[in-house]
This record gives structure tokens, sequence and C-alpha cells, in this order.
């Protein structure tokens, strides 16, 4: 029983031929859990050339094929322009890539998934929900166009769970509600979060009542800057307002893509360069936990997401941290730990609060070290397995 499963994930075919991405969530060890319900797998996602002029990262070290596992490319494009102008070669890889298989599982919103779920009418579908186009495609993230596309993947996303055998979303809370599944869909939730033993710390950490985290508290954040919808740029903004106001703070950045560049020279102009570490990519799991045990505070200062896997990382190494009032976030951390999106003085206020209070310091990493329990692979195989296993008796029926 073969599925391809569609995904907005960003590959790379380097020199060898090897496909590869940029780090571990995209990897063969992600793709490989679609075998506990399936044969064989396609991933069907976007594949660039290896190189700056193909890829804001030159050197992924990830492989993604492996046995059972194989990716079925489709032409590198980005944005909705670049959609626009490779039509034509992306749709015909799309048809090739659902010949001669199953069914298909779409991961959604995103292009790949949206046009998988059309050209494949006839073929039983999973979906599954990890983010809303809504917040994706809200103002002032994206191109002018986003409202257009906002509408258009609103519409498409509520299309897919109603035709969908099987729907899991990533947070049942108010996705299911926006995007309703038919009445004759199994449902469930799960997320792409997949945390080992390994993943957590054995105990929250404890804070002294003076000076809680010493003389110069240190930020971090966590994502690509392939987009700017992680907020970077907010949370420099905002780094620069606490500084002002008194701290004197340093910030990691994790991640790479292209607009580093841009998020270097704002830094520069705010005057806060010689504080903040733009580290690049790191290799997931313990590349990851490393700079992670070394913070005082995660950030995750979002314009959008789904359920960010790096807080909750984060969250398992009895971190605090502060998020924004978007996508699964909520989800995750209450209410004194979040800020709206796009407001660099409330998460500045967020930031001055949390390294001058110990007890929200203390209440805060050992409610997260809680919360992040409910992510352990244990928690989540059983559902992603029923997800899969009712997709393939829709088949095989």
């Amino acid at each position: 029983m073969r599925v391809a499963v569609a995904t907005e994930a960003r590959l790379v075919r380097d020199p060898s031929g090897a496909v590869r991405c940029r780090s571990g969530g995209s990897g063969y060890d992600f793709w490989s859990r679609y075998l506990a319900g399936f044969d064989q797998v396609r991933v069907v996602a976007r594949v660039f050339p290896a190189g700056p002029s193909g890829c804001a990262d030159p050197a992924p070290s990830t492989l993604v094929e492996g046995p059972g596992v194989q990716v079925a490319p489709v032409p590198g494009y980005d944005g909705p322009r670049g959609l626009i102008s490779a039509a034509g070669p992306v749709v015909r890889a799309v048809a090739s890539a659902l010949s001669e298989v199953d069914a298909v599982i779409v991961r959604v919103p995103g292009a790949v998934g949206t046009l998988c779920a059309r050209v494949a009418r006839r073929l039983p579908l999973g979906v599954e929900v990890v983010g809303d186009p809504r917040e994706v495609f809200r103002s002032g993230v994206g191109e002018r166009l986003a409202p257009l596309y906002r509408l258009l993947f609103t519409h498409d996303l509520r299309w897919q769970c109603r035709r969908a055998r099987a729907v899991s979303y990533v947070t049942p809370v108010p996705l299911a509600d926006r995007y309703p599944p038919g009445p004759a869909a199994f449902v469930t939730d799960y997320s792409s979060v997949d945390l080992g033993d390994e993943a957590f710390v054995d105990h929250a950490r404890v804070y002294p009542d003076r000076h809680p985290l010493g003389d110069r508290p240190h930020l971090v954040t966590v994502g690509q800057l392939e987009q700017r919808y992680k907020g970077t740029d907010v949370l420099l903004r905002a780094l620069a307002h606490a500084v002002a106001g008194g701290l004197d703070l340093r910030l990691s950045v994790v991640g790479e893509g292209r607009y580093r560049p841009g998020f270097e020279a704002l830094a520069r102009r705010l005057g806060v360069a010689e504080r903040t570490r733009f580290v690049g990519l790191v290799p997931a799991g313990a590349g990851v936990r490393q700079y992670l045990d070394r913070a005082d505070v995660f950030v995750l200062p979002s314009r959008t997401e789904g359920l960010p896997r790096a807080l909750i990382e984060a969250m398992a190494r009895g971190l605090p941290a502060i998020g924004t009032q978007v996508g699964g976030i909520p989800a995750l951390l209450p209410a004194d730990a979040l800020v709206p999106a796009d407001d660099e003085r409330a998460l500045a206020t967020a930031i001055a609060r949390a390294c001058r209070d110990p007890a929200w310091l203390a209440r805060a990493s050992a409610d997260n070290l809680r919360r992040a329990r409910r992510y352990h692979m244990d928690e989540l195989r059983e559902r992603r397995r029923a997800f899969y296993q009712r997709l393939r008796a829709a088949a095989s029926g």
C-alpha cells in the first residue's frame, strides 16, 4: 500500500543527487512515521538545487530518503508569484507524483498540498491541518495579495476537510471549528512534535530571590529566517526597548534563511548588534538543546504559527518562555506569558518582567516542563497510527 504525502517543506538536491533538508524536522525519521500505516511513502515536495542560487541554506545535512521513503520532486519555487510562473511544470510534477499511489495525505495549508488534493480527487484523502491560513496570510504577512491568498486557501482548506476520509488537527481548537470535517470522517488531533526521553530535563529550574538571572540575562529564539512571520524583527526591536529601559540583555537567534542579512542590518541600526548573536543553522535535537540549556528565557514572537516545535522543545528543557497570541501558542503557554503579535513594546515589557520576577520564572519553568510531557512520543504515536490505518482501510475498500 503506497501513500503520497504532500508538504510545504523546502528540500535540496545535493551535488551527489541525494535529497536533503535543513533539519531533522523534514528528514527521514519524520517521513518514516507514515510507514506505521503504509508500505511505501512518497514525499511530494519542492526540491531546490543546492547552493546559494537554489536555496538559502547551501549545506543541508539531513537525508530525506531511506528504506520505504522516496521523494517525488516538485520544481522549486518561492511564494505564490513563483508558483504562477512555474504552474505548468508544477502541476505536471504533482500529477506524476500521484500516479500509482493508493492514498494521499496533505499537510496543509500550503500550495503543494492543495494541488495534490485537487489532482487526486479519486483517491482517499487524509488531511493533516498543521496551521491556519487565516493567520498565515493575515494582513502584514506576505505580499500585497495576501488577502486574496487568505480567502483562497481558507476556502480550499474547508473543502479538503469536508472531502477527507481522515482529518487530524495540530490543535483541535479553534481549527476544527473553522475547518470542520465531513460527517463520515475519522477525526483526531496530534502534532508533528515527537520528543523522546532525551529531550526532557529531570526537574524544573530554581531561581534565587535576588538577581534571578544574573547580571546579563540571555534570551534565545529558534526558527527559520526564510520568511518574516517568525517575528525576528519584532524581537530585535523589543530587545532595543528593554535595553533602553535598563536591562543588560543578550540574544541568540538560532536559524537560517534569506532574511538573515536584513535582520543583522536591523540589529545594527537599533544599536543591539553587539548583544545579538545570529547562530545560523544547527543540527536538530542535541544541537538545538545546547542553546536552550544556556539561555534564561525563550522568546517566540511569531506573527503566525501552527503548533511550534521549537517552543515545545524549549519547554521540555524547563525554559521559561514568552510567545504571541497566535496559532497554537496559547494552547501551550498561559495568558501571562502571551503578548499580541507585532507589539514590540508589550514584548519588551514581558521580557523585563520575566527577567526580574523569580516567582514567575520558577512557576513558568515547572509548568512548561509539565505541559511539554504531553508531547512525548509515547503519547502521540497511537493517535497517528489510528489516522494512518483508517486511511489505509479506506484505500483498501
